[in-house]
């Protein structure tokens, strides 16, 4: 009796110790700051590589594609793009649905797609790249 008497006097605070570690955002909070910094050099360099090549033609893409450097760097745009948006969604996701399942099946359908559509753009670039 006195145990419950003791646990309705608590503050909030003190109901909150003992549910766990409130850093478990922070690796995604870091994570989501990490892909953003990494976007804004890679974000430039392909804005500035588009512009450079308007009004090309096939053949003089696909030569700035055959590049090694240019290849490595489309990919980790891509791969750096695509992993972005699915943290993000994620925190979307975890911020607005409020049903454990329906969380669960957006995630997972939405880490597949931008996988999927990563996986494409990845190819799509060996291809161009090697001239495929």
């Amino acid at each position: 009796m006195a145990n419950d008497t003791a646990k309705q006097l608590r503050n909030p605070l003190q109901k909150a110790r003992g549910l766990g570690s409130a850093k478990h955002g922070a690796e995604h909070w870091w994570g989501q700051r990490l892909t953003s910094l990494a976007l804004i050099p890679l974000t430039l360099w392909f804005v500035l590589g588009v512009i450079g090549h308007l009004g090309a033609d096939h053949a003089a893409f696909q030569a700035w594609m055959r590049s090694p450097v240019t290849a490595a760097m489309m990919i980790l745009t891509v791969a750096v793009t695509f992993h972005h948006a699915a943290s993000g969604m994620q925190v979307v996701y975890e911020d607005y649905l409020h049903v454990e399942w329906q969380k669960l099946a957006a995630d997972i359908v939405t880490k597949f797609l931008c996988y999927g559509l990563a996986a494409a753009c990845i190819v799509s670039v060996l291809k161009l790249s090697f001239g495929a």
